[in-house]
Parts: C-alpha cells; sequence; structure tokens
C-alpha cells in the first residue's frame, strides 16, 4: 500500500483547519486508525505533504546547464512548467499548506527553510552567471534568487490555487514567469547598479 501521504486529497472547498482526522482518513480510503499509524496528527500530515510538494518544486530546477546559457529561457520556462503542473495536480494540498502555515510555526519554519535552500542554489546560479559575464555586476546574488523565489512562489500558488486546468494558459503563465526572471535578473544588462537611496531631507 502507497503511504498515505501520496493519497490524501484534501476535499475542495474544506477548510483544513475545521476538518476531522475522520473525514480527512475517509478521503484517503483509509480507517481513523490507520491514519494514526502514520501520523501523530493532523499537523505531521501537513508537514510531510509539505516535504513531499517541495521536494518536486527543488527538483525542477536541477537541470540547469550553465554551458548552455542561449537555451536558459526556454530552460526555467520548462521549470516553471512543471512547477505549475505539480502544484495544479495538487492544489488542494497546496491550499492547505498555506493555511495552516499562517499559524502554525512548525509549518512556517519547515517551509521558510525549503526556501532557504532554493535561494542558496539560486545565488550560487546567478553569481556563476555574474562572474562568466553573463549576468549585471550591479546584481545582489542573494537579494535577487529571494525575489525569484518569494515572488514566483507565491505567484504560481495564487494562480493554480484560484484559476481552473487549462493547459495552453499554464504554458503561458509559466513563460510569462520566466521571461520576467531570465530579463530582469538572470540577463540583466551589465552594468546596471541599484538606485541611490532617496534623501529623506528632500
Amino acid at each position: 500500500m502507497p503511504p498515505p501521504s501520496d493519497r490524501v486529497r484534501l476535499p475542495y472547498g474544506a477548510c483544513f483547519t475545521e476538518l476531522s482526522v475522520e473525514r480527512i482518513a475517509a478521503e484517503a480510503g483509509l480507517s481513523r486508525s490507520t491514519f494514526y499509524l502514520y501520523f501523530r496528527d493532523k499537523t505531521e500530515l501537513i508537514l510531510r505533504l509539505a516535504e513531499s510538494l517541495k521536494a518536486g518544486t527543488f527538483e525542477a530546477g536541477e537541470d540547469w546547464d550553465p554551458d548552455r546559457p542561449e537555451d536558459g529561457l526556454a530552460w526555467l520556462t520548462d521549470a516553471y512548467h512543471r512547477i505549475v503542473r505539480g502544484d495544479r495536480a495538487r492544489s488542494a494540498t497546496l491550499a492547505a499548506i498555506l493555511e495552516v502555515a499562517g499559524y502554525d510555526r512548525a509549518v512556517r519554519a519547515m517551509l521558510e527553510a525549503n526556501q532557504r535552500r532554493f535561494m542558496e542554489r539560486m545565488a550560487a546560479r546567478l553569481a556563476d552567471e555574474q562572474r562568466a559575464g553573463r549576468a549585471g555586476g550591479g546584481m545582489d546574488p542573494l537579494l535577487a534568487a529571494s525575489l525569484m523565489i518569494w515572488g514566483g512562489e507565491q505567484a504560481i500558488a495564487t494562480y493554480v490555487i484560484n484559476t481552473v486546468a487549462d493547459e495552453e494558459r499554464d504554458a503561458r503563465m509559466a513563460h510569462e514567469l520566466a521571461a520576467s526572471h531570465w530579463n530582469g535578473i538572470y540577463r540583466r544588462p551589465a552594468g546596471t547598479a541599484p538606485s541611490p537611496a532617496a534623501d529623506p531631507a528632500r
């Protein structure tokens, strides 16, 4: 039998906080007692689901090839499209994770730890692009990576949770997000420096 974390499908329109263990187990085709063989409580279920979901997101960026920079936009578009597909397939679960993260410190800490992982990998990649002379020298790699991760995750989550599946539109969404990051960060014009801070006295 596959692990329950792969079988749980939360009912659409339901608030996770208000769902009983009995209802969650029933949706997964399990008994309440079987649920507790795998999870201490609903929070542990959410943590396991979030780990599984974010692992797929992280894997989507593993095949970056720095020796083929001319394929970068196509690669980034494909990576985002894979993330959209994965989140789309589990949009109810994603909504539940984000709901619980709003009030549960353990779930929020786990999501933030995953974000840091993504940011560090992305920042290292952007720094390599700078050294190769392909990205703007005035860019702050870690800050740029943080904006990519925060903005990208929020954009994709909001999109898949609030829209119905449409493969053509999903592909366009992935391309628009990729193009904004590729042209605004990966291929920011060389020599672009941060704007000076405004003088508060003026």
